[in-house]
């Protein structure tokens, strides 16, 4: 770590000194003993800006309190029926680890079609699995490394990807700006696989809006990134999606135990059993009530604006263009 980068988490470490209750409280949560692994998350995300990362961390410590994201893991959605349909409608899973031991999130962004339930639902969902992620998967995997893992891998999967994303932008924007917000730096990279041509056009237009620290974390790969992908992790950590070319992603495959977007696949009944134990930990003080976990949306960052307008102004290009149809969705494109 350079001077400048030493310097700044320096004096981020005495800002943070400095805050008191509640918040140390969900610091705790938040940190779970890497503390200074976290400061650093913040800094990268402000460009090496101490008072910057200050705001954003003091800002995203007071979301929590006022949001009580402390307790969401004690807030199952019930009925099961309705978290089942949740699953398989918002498709991400725990597919297994790299060989440095990073988690490896698999999401079905071309199928994810968010339409069997409110979007505070599919919000507590999410920030429940990253909650999940953070308070369960990294410490286990960093005490079995020997050494702090506090960031993951994600391959997105754009199998199916199609104009009708566009009903789902408001959502999706919304997802990212909880993320970018107040899970910063999280994840170590991106891999898109089964990338149609859609994506390509969005991906030219979108990639000169992100931040070069963002670009340098998105590697596109050619077909379903099998090869590619086993240089970093064993067959059996693949995503069911990636073991075969052509074999996609899929609300329910042939074996619940290889699709990790399944309820019924270990890392959503560990997830599900998790938050059932903890609710009925918790019940003994408040009952459980059916109804979502509404949390307050952020306002999305200018950049977050920017992109979903983009993407927006993109897909309406291809919707109106004559002699274009969703045929252009089975074409591939390479990893370039």
């Amino acid at each position: 770590m350079g001077d400048v980068s030493q310097d700044a988490l320096n004096n981020l470490k005495s800002l943070m000194d400095q805050v008191e209750e509640p918040l140390q409280r969900t610091f705790q949560n938040v940190h779970q003993g890497y503390v200074t692994e976290t400061l650093v998350r913040f800094l990268k995300a402000r460009e090496w800006n101490a008072s910057k990362a200050h705001k954003m961390l003091v800002d995203s410590l007071n979301w929590r309190v006022q949001n009580e994201i402390d307790n969401i893991l004690s807030k199952p959605i019930v009925p099961p029926d309705l978290y089942r349909s949740i699953r398989d409608s918002q498709l991400i899973g725990l597919s297994g680890y790299s060989r440095e031991g990073l988690p490896v999130f698999a999401i079905g962004v071309g199928l994810s079609t968010f339409d069997k339930a409110s979007v505070h639902y599919y919000v507590q969902s999410h920030i429940q699995i990253n909650e999940y992620r953070d308070r369960v998967v990294l410490p286990s995997s960093s005490k079995k490394h020997g050494q702090p893992i506090t960031t993951c891998v994600k391959v997105l999967d754009m199998t199916g990807l199609k104009f009708s994303a566009l009903n789902q932008i408001k959502l999706l924007t919304i997802i990212s700006s909880i993320d970018d917000l107040n899970y910063p730096e999280k994840t170590n990279t991106y891999y898109i696989v089964n990338a149609p041509y859609i994506f390509s056009a969005c991906w030219k237009v979108v990639k000169p809006l992100l931040q070069e620290r963002t670009r340098r974390k998105v590697q596109v790969l050619p077909g379903c990134g099998r090869e590619e992908l086993l240089q970093i992790m064993d067959e059996a950590s693949l995503p069911h999606f990636c073991r075969k070319e052509g074999s996609g992603s899929s609300r329910r495959s042939e074996g619940s135990s290889e699709n990790c977007y399944s309820l019924d696949h270990p890392f959503h009944q560990e997830l599900y059993n998790y938050i059932k134990e903890q609710s009925r930990i918790h019940e003994k003080v408040e009952p459980i009530k059916q109804g979502s976990f509404h949390v307050d949306f952020p306002e999305p960052p200018a950049e977050e604006v920017e992109i979903a307008k983009t993407i927006e102004s993109e897909l309406h290009k291809f919707e109106n263009c004559n002699g274009v149809s969703d045929s252009l969705d089975g074409l591939k494109i390479n990893g370039d």
